[in-house]
């Protein structure tokens, strides 16, 4: 079963991920996508694993995250992918927008792909019941603001908002969180 959690920072969807991954009853893998650049981060990082079960096996994967989705997809187990907006800003970093334009789509295209191949080959085997597990996908909603200033900053807004709408298709379940409530919207 998929399912994908959004909502604003600090709106209680780490956590809402995390009470979904308990009582999916599996072995929990955390895919984690955050890079650690400074100590603010270092903290927050931290921060998450002191609240997780000691026995959740965390995987980082800042990059290529539809292959490590089929990599880790197995029968038994619960992937907590936290989260998606932090993969789309590392996707969309590796190259510079005024200077590598063509290569930088070209590469964002194919990583959204293989995300998505990945999240539609889990969800076909888990109806063919070849290999029965939950994958939870928790990321920011970013498009409720202003547009932002910017090329590389509309484009992220742009891209999350697209991949969301696709994650979307092919999730079981949605939910937005806001002030720790979670709201079931599909």
């Amino acid at each position: 079963m998929i399912k994908l959690i959004l909502g604003g920072a600090r709106s209680g969807k780490s956590r809402y991920g995390e009470q979904l991954a308990l009582q999916s009853k599996h072995r929990v893998n955390v895919l984690v996508t955050a890079q650690v650049y400074d100590q603010e981060m270092q903290q927050r990082v931290a921060a998450h694993r002191q609240q997780r079960p000691a026995t959740w096996q965390t995987t980082e994967t800042p990059f290529d995250l539809g292959n490590a989705i089929t990599q880790h997809h197995q029968t038994g187990d619960c992937l907590l992918v936290d989260c998606l907006t932090l993969w789309v800003t590392n996707e969309l970093l590796r190259f510079d927008i005024e200077h590598q334009g063509a290569q930088l789509s070209q590469h964002w295209q194919q990583q959204k792909q293989q995300l998505l191949d990945a999240l539609a080959l889990a969800k076909q085997q888990d109806q063919d019941k070849q290999v029965v597990g939950d994958i939870i996908l928790v990321s920011n909603e970013v498009g409720m603001g202003i547009v932002p200033m910017g090329a590389i900053n509309r484009r992220f807004v742009d891209e999350t908002g697209w991949l969301h709408q696709s994650i979307a298709t092919l999730a079981d379940e949605v939910y937005w969180v806001v002030a720790g409530l979670p709201q079931r919207i599909k």
